[in-house]
């Protein structure tokens, strides 16, 4: 394995085409796209990395998973009246299809379909007091109580916003939320800007390779059901309206974040994380989804055999 990633990381390294850095949140502008990393978690307990793997990043919609997980905890199947399931077809920031479907998102992984996720699991709370059960959440899957916000990025975001804020506001023209908006997008914008390493994503998603439980520590976090739900999810919705394509060419469930991370689960095989910066046109991350797949040729880990 750690040969595999030494590969993938020499070919990254070799390619000219790199993707294009998220540059409209001015903190996310200034990365230096030459930056690539890969970690492999697997459900013995082994981990192996390659590249850059200690370096933060802004983990941004991967945070998605851990916040409609959180949901699932707290509202059960209720989830879905707010929330569709569907993919959509649309860039991830669309109004377009909103205002077609009555104020619902198409799908949890969306920016409005996030956004909603926030206002449920706010449920009258303050802010703070939910960014810190999605902090202590996280760290709790990736067994590290260091991980914490990047509170620049979080900034970068509250003022460059002016979508997502649309996005809130015309879900609440709806009667959709339930929260003030200024509450809801808050924290949407700091969950977006919770900073790791692969080596922490990884851990973080094993969760997802076996039936919900850790296999590493044999503490169950959700229902075998409830982890084929969200990995299913992840498969059709994780990478926006490049889901098809990723489904395509690496076969796996994924969840990506215009930081350049990618989580990808090879159910009762592995959790990997990768991180490029550079995006293609969708705004996934180019050489991430190139490594993974890669990954998956010298593995045969794709989920259709």
């Amino acid at each position: 394995m750690q040969d595999i990633l030494d590969e993938i990381v020499a070919t990254i390294g070799a390619s000219k085409e790199r993707g294009k850095v998220a540059d409209y949140i001015p903190q996310l502008a200034c990365i230096d796209p030459n930056q690539f990393a890969i970690t492999v978690a697997l459900a013995d307990g082994r981990v192996f990395s390659s590249g850059h793997s200690e370096r933060l990043f802004s983990i941004q919609s991967i945070s998605k998973v851990f916040t409609l997980t959180i949901a699932l905890g707290k509202l059960g199947d209720a989830v879905w009246s707010r929330v569709g399931r569907e993919p959509s077809g649309d860039p991830f920031n669309s109004i377009v299809q909103l205002e077609h479907e009555n104020g619902k998102p198409r799908n949890p992984f969306i920016n409005a379909g996030a956004i909603a996720i926030a206002d449920a699991i706010l449920k009258g709370h303050q802010p703070k007091e939910t960014l810190g059960e999605i902090l202590q959440f996280v760290r709790f899957i990736a067994d590290d109580d260091s991980i914490g916000i990047d509170e620049k990025v979080a900034q970068s975001e509250l003022v460059t916003g002016d979508r997502n804020a649309s996005l809130a506001h015309f879900m609440a023209s709806f009667g959709r939320m339930k929260n003030p908006v200024d509450w809801v997008l808050g924290t949407y914008f700091h969950h977006c800007s919770i900073a790791m390493n692969t080596e922490q994503l990884a851990r973080s998603g094993l969760f997802l390779v076996d039936n919900g439980r850790n296999p590493v520590s044999g503490t169950r976090v959700v229902s075998a059901l409830r982890a084929r739900r969200i990995n299913s999810l992840m498969l059709m919705c994780g990478h926006y309206d490049g889901s098809g394509e990723f489904a395509f060419r690496v076969g796996l469930p994924g969840k990506s974040g215009v930081g350049g991370g990618i989580l990808a689960i090879a159910p009762g095989k592995a959790s990997i994380a990768v991180w490029s910066p550079g995006l293609d046109e969708v705004g996934n991350s180019k050489l991430g989804t190139e490594a993974l797949e890669n990954l998956v040729q010298h593995t045969g880990w794709s989920i259709f055999g």
